[in-house]
This record gives C-alpha cells, sequence and structure tokens, in this order.
C-alpha cells in the first residue's frame, strides 16, 4: 500500500512539475514578445514578424544583432518568436550572407531557445534549443535562396512544438572582423497562415566516423539507414563538407537498385538543388550517401569536428509528405555496411570539379571527360584508414574478467612498475543524502568503507597483486603514486589528503575530518594529487567548492595556492576553475596540467609558481572534460576522458589523445561493443596501453595500440571445445551527486557488470546431449505449470493483468521526460560531440554535426551528475 501511494505521489509531482514547465514556457514566449532588441544601427530589427491585418502573408527576418567575433570558429545564435497560439507555414528562405563572413548558417525551430539572451555563444556553454532542436534550413558557399514547391512549406506555431526559430552563424574565419565592424547575417522567412497542404521536412546524412590520414588519396565515408517511417517525396538536397570533401553522394536503394537522390561537389554553394527526378521513399528503402575526401597536402590527422580545420560528410534531403503523419526532422548516423556499397555506381566514386561559373542546378559537366585513371577507388582495406603517426587505441575485450568484484572506480594510477593501482568506493555510493549546504558529509554513523579500497593488479591477467585501504574512507575520489609507489588520495567525505604506504600504513594525513573548509589547514572536496619526483613536493586540486590548487613540501606544509571560480554567465579565464578534477604533472618541463571539468578544458601551468601557459580545448570534448594523464612517449603525450553535459545530450563520451606541445589531437577511442556509462579517470603508460575508471559501470576498461589488441573472445577449454565469455548485466539504481552547483544536481542510474564464465573440460558427446536435453524438459514443465497456475490465478485476463503491471513503469518513465526522439540536433555540437566518433546533440552543428544515442538516459551528477537548470529569466 505504501509504495502505491508513494507512485502516485511520484506521477502528482512530475506533473506538477510539467505543469511549471508548461507556465515558465507560456511566460517566456510572452516575455519575449513584449521586449525589444537594442540592434545596431546597420541591422533590420527582427524581433517581431513583419504582420498586416489585410494579407495572410508575412516575413520574419531572423538576423544577428549586431555581432563582433573576436576569435575564429565562433559559433553565435540568436532566435525569434513565431507568431503564438496559431500555426504558420515557412514557404520560403532568402539568406542574407556572405562567405567571406559567415562560414555557414543553420536554422532550428525549438519549443525554447537556450538561454533568453539577444544573442549568445553556441559552440561552447549552451547550445541552441534548450531541449528538443529540429533543423529547417540551412546555407553556407553564397548559396542561393531555397524556394519551396508550390502548397509546400515547413509547419510551425500551435501545436507544432516550434515556438521560436533559432539562427545559428558560424564564423570560421574573423579576419574580415578586425575592423571590428557589425555583423547582421541571417535569414528572411517569407511565411503565411494559411494551412499548406504537403509538409516539409529534412532528413540529415551524416558521418561522424571519417578519419583522413594525411596526404592519403582517397578516402570514402559511407552512410546508410534501413527507412522505417511513412512515405516521403525527396525534392531538394544539400550537400555539406569543408576543404577535403570532393564529391557526396545520396541514394535510394530498393531491391537492390540505387537510384540517385544527389550529387554535388560540396566546394560549390551550398544550397538545396532540385532534384532531377522524382521518386519517393517507402517503408523498407534504404537510404545511402557517400562522401570522397582526399587528405593530400595535410601534415595531420583530420576527422570530423567542428572547426573549419576539421571535416564534415553532410547530405540533407528536404522532402515533403502528407501532413497527418508529417515529421519535420529524421536522421541517419549509420555507418554503411562495407557489402552493400559494394555496389554503389562509380559515379559516387568521381569528383565533380567546380568552377565558379558553373550553372547551379545539379548538373554533372564535364563527367564525361573524366579517364578511367581519375576514378576514385574505395580504400583496400582497414589498415589505410588507420592513423599514421599514432596508432589507434583499441578496447581489450573481456578485460579483466568477471572474477573482479568493484564498487565505484573513482581513480586509477600506475606504479613504478606499470602495474594498475584502482582507487574504488566499495559498498559506498555518493547520493543526493551524501552532504548538506554546508558540504558536510552526513552519513558518518555507517562507517568507512570495510573493504578494500585500493587494489592493485597485473596490467595483463588483473591478478590482484595487493590490496589495502580497508576501513579508512568514505568518499575515495583520485589516486596517485609516487617513485616509491607510496599512495597519494583523496576522500570527498572525509576532506582529507591521505599518504600511505603500499601496505596501507598512515604516512601523512592532511584536513580535518569531516570539516570542510578554505583554508591552509582545509579542504572541501578535494579530487586529486599529482606528486613531483624530482622535488616531491606535491600538488592538491581542491576542486569541489575552493576552485584552487595548493602546493606543499614534501612534509605537508603548505607553499603556496593558485585559482579562482570562473562564472557560468562569462566565457572561463586563464586561471579560473569550475571543478578542477584532474591532475597531471609533466616534471621534465616542470608543468602541472589540470582538467577543468566543468570549462571541458585542459589548462597547463608552470608547476612551482602557478603561471598559466596554455589551455587546450577542442569541440570533440564537449563540455566536461573529467581526467587528464600524461605520458613521456612519441614526444610527450596527453590523455584525456570526457562526460556528458549537465543539459541536453552532447557529444560521445570518449578518450582522447592529444600531442602535448602542440595540443593537437591524434586519436579517439572508445569501447568496441559496449559504451562508456561514466569514465572519471584516465592513466596511460608508457608502452601506450590505457586504462580508464569508470564510476557508474563499476569497472575499469584497458585499451592497447591497434596492432597488440585481441579481438577474439573465444578461449581454449579443452581438446575441441570452445568456450565463450559471456557477459551479464545488473542494474542498480546509484543516485550521486555534487552540491556545490549553482542549482541542485540530480545523478544517474548507474551499472555494475559482472561476467560469467563457463569452464569444462572434454566430456562425451551422449553427455553434452543429456545436458542440453534436461533443463529444456524443465523450461517446458515450468512453462506449462505457471501456464496452468496463471489460469487459476487470473482467468482469461491474465496476460492482460501481467502486461498492465509491468507497463506503470514505463508510464512513469514518459512521464520523467525521458526523449524517445533520438538526435537532438539544437543541443547537439555546441562543441562537437562526437565520435567513435559519433555525435550529436548540442548541434554547434555542421562543424560539428554528431550524435548521441537516446538509450543512454545520462544526468550526470557534477561530481558525478547535475539536473538541467531552471529556465532562465528575465529582469525586464
Amino acid at each position: 500500500m505504501a509504495a502505491f501511494i508513494n507512485r502516485i505521489l511520484l506521477v502528482f509531482l512530475i506533473l506538477q512539475n510539467r505543469c511549471m514547465c508548461h507556465e515558465s514556457a507560456l511566460s517566456h514566449l510572452k516575455r519575449h514578445q513584449q521586449s525589444s532588441w537594442a540592434f545596431n544601427s546597420d541591422c533590420r530589427k527582427s524581433s517581431h514578424p513583419e504582420i498586416s491585418t489585410d494579407s495572410p502573408n508575412f516575413k520574419l527576418e531572423v538576423r544577428m544583432p549586431g555581432v563582433t567575433p573576436l576569435r575564429s570558429d565562433s559559433y553565435f545564435c540568436t532566435y525569434v518568436p513565431v507568431p503564438p497560439g496559431q500555426k504558420s507555414y515557412v514557404v520560403d528562405f532568402k539568406p542574407h550572407a556572405n562567405m567571406n563572413t559567415a562560414h555557414h548558417m543553420l536554422l532550428f525551430g525549438c519549443r525554447l531557445p537556450a538561454t533568453n539572451e539577444d544573442y549568445w555563444d553556441c559552440g561552447n556553454r549552451y547550445g541552441t534549443c534548450l531541449r528538443e532542436a529540429e533543423i529547417i534550413y540551412a546555407w553556407a558557399r553564397n548559396a542561393p535562396p531555397t524556394q519551396l514547391p508550390t502548397d509546400v512549406a515547413f509547419r510551425v506555431g500551435g501545436n507544432t512544438g516550434i515556438n521560436y526559430i533559432v539562427l545559428q552563424v558560424h564564423y570560421g574565419d574573423v579576419t574580415a572582423f578586425r575592423d571590428n565592424h557589425k555583423d547582421c547575417s541571417g535569414v528572411t522567412l517569407q511565411m503565411t497562415f494559411l494551412k499548406q497542404p504537403l509538409i516539409a521536412g529534412i532528413y540529415l546524412l551524416m558521418s561522424a566516423n571519417a578519419v583522413i590520414p594525411p596526404n592519403k588519396k582517397v578516402v570514402n565515408a559511407d552512410i546508410a539507414c534501413v527507412y522505417k517511417q511513412t512515405t516521403i517525396h525527396p525534392f531538394a538536397f544539400r550537400t555539406h563538407t569543408h576543404q577535403l570533401g570532393q564529391v557526396v553522394s545520396g541514394y535510394r536503394v530498393r531491391d537492390g537498385k540505387w537510384t540517385l537522390i544527389g550529387r554535388q561537389s560540396p566546394q560549390s554553394p551550398q544550397a538545396f538543388y532540385p532534384m532531377e527526378n522524382p521518386m519517393d521513399i517507402e517503408y523498407g528503402d534504404t537510404i545511402a550517401a557517400r562522401c570522397v575526401f582526399t587528405g593530400i597536402g595535410r601534415t595531420t590527422v583530420t576527422q570530423i569536428g567542428q572547426t573549419s580545420k576539421d571535416e564534415m560528410c553532410n547530405l540533407y534531403i528536404m522532402y515533403y509528405m502528407d501532413p497527418k503523419h508529417a515529421q519535420p526532422y529524421m536522421y541517419c548516423m549509420q555507418e554503411g555496411n562495407p557489402e552493400l556499397f559494394k555496389h554503389i555506381p562509380p559515379e559516387a566514386n568521381i569528383p565533380i570539379p567546380y568552377s565558379p561559373n558553373m550553372a547551379m542546378h545539379g548538373h554533372h559537366a564535364d563527367e564525361e571527360q573524366l579517364n578511367d585513371n581519375e576514378i576514385l577507388q574505395q580504400p583496400k582495406g582497414e589498415e589505410e584508414v588507420v592513423l599514421d603517426q599514432v596508432p589507434h587505441v583499441e578496447e581489450v575485450v573481456n578485460w579483466p574478467g568477471g572474477e573482479l568484484k568493484l564498487g565505484q572506480v573513482s581513480g586509477v594510477m600506475l606504479d613504478s612498475k606499470n602495474n594498475l593501482v584502482i582507487f574504488h568506493r566499495g559498498n559506498h555510493v555518493w547520493d543526493e543524502n551524501s552532504f548538506d549546504r554546508k558540504h558536510i558529509y552526513q552519513p558518518q554513523g555507517i562507517g568507512p568503507i570495510p573493504y578494500n579500497t585500493i587494489l592493485t593488479l597485473d596490467p595483463t591477467s588483473a591478478e590482484v597483486l595487493n590490496a589495502v585501504g580497508a576501513n579508512i574512507f568514505y568518499l575515495p575520489h583520485g589516486i596517485s603514486t609516487d617513485k616509491n609507489d607510496n599512495f597519494w588520495v583523496t576522500d570527498v567525505a572525509l576532506h582529507q589528503v591521505y599518504k600511505l604506504e603500499s601496505n596501507g600504513d598512515r604516512l601523512l594525513v592532511l584536513g580535518q575530518a569531516f570539516q570542510p573548509g578554505s583554508d591552509k589547514n582545509h579542504f572541501c572536496k578535494p579530487t586529486d594529487v599529482a606528486v613531483d619526483p624530482l622535488t616531491s613536493n606535491f600538488y592538491v586540486s581542491d576542486g569541489y567548492c575552493n576552485s584552487r590548487i595548493i602546493q606543499f613540501s614534501p612534509e605537508g606544509k603548505f607553499i603556496m595556492q593558485w585559482g579562482e571560480e570562473s562564472s557560468p554567465s562569462e566565457i572561463p579565464k586563464p586561471g579560473q576553475f569550475f571543478i578542477p578534477h584532474s591532475l597531471a604533472l609533466v616534471p621534465a618541463l616542470g608543468q602541472l596540467c589540470v582538467a577543468d571539468r566543468e570549462n571541458g578544458r585542459i589548462q597547463c601551468f608552470t608547476a612551482q609558481s602557478g603561471e598559466f601557459l596554455r589551455e587546450i580545448r577542442h569541440p570533440e570534448f564537449g563540455e566536461r572534460l573529467f581526467a587528464v594523464s600524461y605520458t613521456p612517449n612519441n614526444g610527450g603525450q596527453l590523455y584525456a576522458i570526457n562526460g556528458e553535459p549537465l543539459v541536453g545530450r552532447g557529444v560521445p563520451v570518449q578518450g582522447f589523445v592529444l600531442n602535448f606541445t602542440t595540443g593537437e589531437l591524434l586519436d579517439i577511442f572508445k569501447p568496441s561493443k559496449q559504451k562508456f556509462l561514466m569514465p572519471h579517470d584516465i592513466v596511460a603508460a608508457d608502452d601506450k596501453t590505457v586504462f580508464v575508471g569508470d564510476i557508474q559501470a563499476s569497472r575499469v576498461w584497458k585499451f592497447v595500440p591497434a596492432e597488440k589488441a585481441e579481438h577474439r573472445s573465444v578461449k581454449k577449454a579443452g581438446p575441441g571445445i570452445e568456450l565463450h565469455e559471456i557477459d551479464a548485466t545488473e542494474t542498480l539504481i546509484e543516485a550521486e551527486i555534487e552540491a556545490n552547483l549553482r542549482s541542485p544536481d540530480v545523478m544517474e542510474k548507474h551499472k555494475s557488470k559482472s561476467v560469467l564464465k563457463q569452464s569444462s573440460t572434454a566430456v562425451s558427446p551422449v553427455l553434452i546431449t543429456l545436458l542440453l536435453i534436461i533443463p529444456i524438459v524443465m523450461l517446458v514443465g515450468i512453462g506449462v505449470f505457471i501456464h496452468w497456475r496463471k489460469g487459476k490465478l487470473y482467468g482469461e485476463d491474465a496476460d492482460s493483468k501481467l502486461e498492465s503491471k509491468q507497463s506503470s513503469g514505463g508510464i512513469l518513465g514518459r512521464l520523467g521526460g525521458k526523449n524517445s526522439r533520438g538526435l537532438n540536433l539544437g543541443n547537439f555540437f555546441a562543441s562537437h560531440r562526437g565520435y567513435s566518433r559519433k555525435g550529436f546533440d548540442r548541434l554547434s552543428t555542421e562543424g560539428s554535426d554528431q550524435e548521441k544515442d537516446d538509450e543512454e538516459g545520462t544526468d550526470s551528477d557534477i561530481d558525478e551528475c547535475s539536473a538541467p537548470p531552471l529556465p532562465p529569466t528575465s529582469t525586464s
């Protein structure tokens, strides 16, 4: 009964929250209708549509309000509301931009914009829309206006979920702004209140996995998905790559026949070109696309990314469909099956020469003059697309096996013998009740973790070589080792830093137990320690409350500190932190690098003085960067791991290899069969073996260079018998919260895994047959009994009653607001999320179109998760 009452209360609270959100949206809309923008005198005011009482037709100007980008590859967004209370229709688009100023523009339809500012940086902290976003228009390279067919329109307003149009402009090269002039790039929408018989939409095919090695002549990126919706009628297409794209081709594949949708040079004006031959795409057809790139002239690896130095592979298909089944946006990001693409028409491999004098309507001029030697062929093998300078890192599948039982893995490190050291939380978790508002740990009465929290493993066999740390810690966080293999650890509940001998004896303890503070003798949720092997000085990142780095002498005496808290509403400055989460020391150069977690960057300083040296930031990092590690091999490399954004979906969670000297991104890696859930720490050995501690999966991932990777998951167990390892997953609900964020944070569900191994010796065929038959007979008997029992208990309604029982959780899940629509293009790529590169979430856009699968509903806490903040409110 109590459980039933709790469920009713939960539904009530969720519905109440929904009502509050709805009310917030309405007030948000009203507020912006009443406000006016202060535009530069050269820019047209665009906050209100030009509506005449004498005509149902009107114009809506969506323009930048006089902006001056200061950094190349800036992404700026602005928005205008659509007429409220009724549906209206966009029938035409007229761009106002020049490729010398704007790299590209995108228009999104949103329920609410990401913020209510006049304009904002949507390539950094914010995305485009607060939640879901739908692309309705794209422009690049001086493309001409896009005119829709008669009776076809994009539907907005009313109950469509599109209350605002958000304009995103990518300023690739800001050289044109040296005179500090104001930019008013944008789009004029021709609109009408008259109901249109056919509704337009956009289907986006995008590759997130392309890797283009330097000086590689030909690299293909293939995308293909089976279409499983109501019939659509494509009528226009648009291609998009950056500088290395040679040709992009799209096809419908039906019964083995490839029919061209569109084919164009992405170096030509990137308009929506009308299709030459009408067609439809039905349920069961395959939609496929190929982008052909060349790496000639590049000296480094090029990958899918947000900046103009990266690449993109996009094919936009504009279609119309019946209004009853209309979907304004669909996408495909699935890598094409090589067997399917063996049959792609040869034309897809032929580059289209581009001349500014060519006509604008998708012709294929001069193709017939290309001889066979000019046809670009597919790469012959996988080895041809492996990075040239740095071997790609791949997962060691089924490592460490099923016998190692861990709690939340908060830290990983290597000792002097390259053995792996793991710091985990045993049976303790960080949840919403762990700390009060003053950062004081609440469940002190449960006592310390009774299990050994520091485990030393053989890095190959995963055999436990040493286990210490029982009955000491409450909430372990970071771990490091020194040249004598002592353990240096932090505990966020105790607010302390420990130095332990390898046998577990305490050599040094800093901070006061359970007493947070910000002076020389107190910490507040310290996150990591780094020890200088040359001076034996050590550094503590006092991360969750104090945003500082503290330097101590070998004896633990305070030497100095640096750092301050960054503002969430401003671009973070050098030396500012929003949770310094992980430290990596570079002894030979006397540098200390910090994973500035919520600012999504690495900052490097002179270790002795705290002088800021440089920042390393890549769009692939997304908004959050959890950990960083350094190895001196190959001239010095950094290894890093990112995390999910606090709001919306973001770039994929993955690992990175970077050149320490230049900051260049060399490689991106992630698990091959499963996914990172919430990687928390990373460490790399000189032999390029990488270990990642995942706090949500309660496990450690192992990666090695591709040439050393073992892909087989089959082990020999005797003559003629092969045993397959089986993964059995148990799901545990574990909420984790960090209390120092500006708003309350709610954590997400964690998973712990155990691997079940089957072992056997050679046995006779008769015995094997019996062993197989007996379980089947038992299962049949159990099934018959259950069926009989259900009939006795429930009669004819047994199945329906069981089904209704199971569905209640699903109803609660839907009320809780989990989105099932997949790719949130608008919040895709504010930072280039990506890559298995896979990624979309904050679509900070073309320079960043990537995805995140909907199946992982992650709400990461700020130590390990956070709830989305309420929509910003106006002070006017």
